[in-house]
């Protein structure tokens, strides 16, 4: 699909991966509608990216709040791709010092990451499915997994369920959105410099860049969002998750 004069809608878009493929995808002309938590970070945010950037406050988790940011979208022209980035990551061991894990910690973690991507997924196919055909494509959808979906460290048994259950839904939602000529493909991060470890101390963030083999750093924002924009200019990435992660694999710990 051309990017210019699309509209696009971003989750999580407020910082980190989401906001850096808002600004992307604005960059290269497309009409962008980003959803977050309505907070400072999310007025730097539509400060940041301009004129051509909507901003709706919103829980991914919510039905409502979903449906009014893709009827923003539609209402701006033709919603041809979703980008899912909200997400979060609480660790928590299965069995620590306060006992079990709380069964509802899991069942957060779980829901904004995979019940949430699979709402934002689902209302915005029923919008796509009614498009015209453009480059063969009715629209694309990039979701967020992470490499912690293979190679989870201790800890992460809800973000890992999470993301593991991102990537393993891509190939089945391909399917199912085949005959709306609607491709969805997902991006397996690795080690990036995200919000998520902004908080770190700075020894810690120069072993975690140690551990990725090549490039030895972070990843950077930008790098991700230049995957997005590939997935959706090319026509045969469909049902696929892409790790990119600079070769690392995670430890247990």
């Amino acid at each position: 699909m051309d990017i210019h004069g699309s509209v696009a809608l971003v989750t999580g878009g407020t910082s980190g991966l989401g906001l850096a493929s808002a600004r992307r995808l604005t960059a290269s002309g497309a009409r962008v509608v980003f959803m977050g938590r309505p907070s400072e970070r999310a007025d730097k945010a539509a400060a940041d990216l301009g004129g051509e950037a909507y901003f709706v406050p919103g829980d991914v988790t919510s039905a409502g709040d979903v449906a009014e940011a893709v009827g923003l979208a539609c209402s701006l022209g033709r919603l041809g791709a979703v980008v899912n980035c909200a997400g979060i990551a609480v660790p928590g061991r299965t069995l620590g010092r306060r006992g079990p894990l709380p069964l509802e910690e899991f069942e957060h973690v779980v829901r904004v990451n995979l019940l949430g991507t699979f709402n934002v997924v689902r209302l915005a196919a029923a919008a796509m499915a009614g498009n015209a055909l453009v480059d063969g494509d009715r629209g694309v959808m990039v979701c967020t997994s992470s490499i912690a979906a293979y190679e989870g460290q201790e800890g992460q048994a809800a973000y890992t369920a999470s993301k593991a259950a991102v990537a393993g839904m891509t190939l089945p939602l391909a399917r199912d959105l085949a005959r709306h000529a609607i491709r969805v493909m997902t991006i397996a991060p690795g080690l990036f410099d995200t919000p998520m470890v902004a908080g770190l101390s700075h020894e810690a963030r120069d072993s975690l860049a140690a551990q990725t083999p090549h490039p030895v750093r972070l990843g950077r924002t930008d790098e991700f969002a230049a995957l997005v924009a590939h997935i959706l200019e090319n026509p045969m990435l469909n049902g696929e998750v892409i790790r990119l992660d600079g070769a690392v694999r995670l430890g247990p710990i």
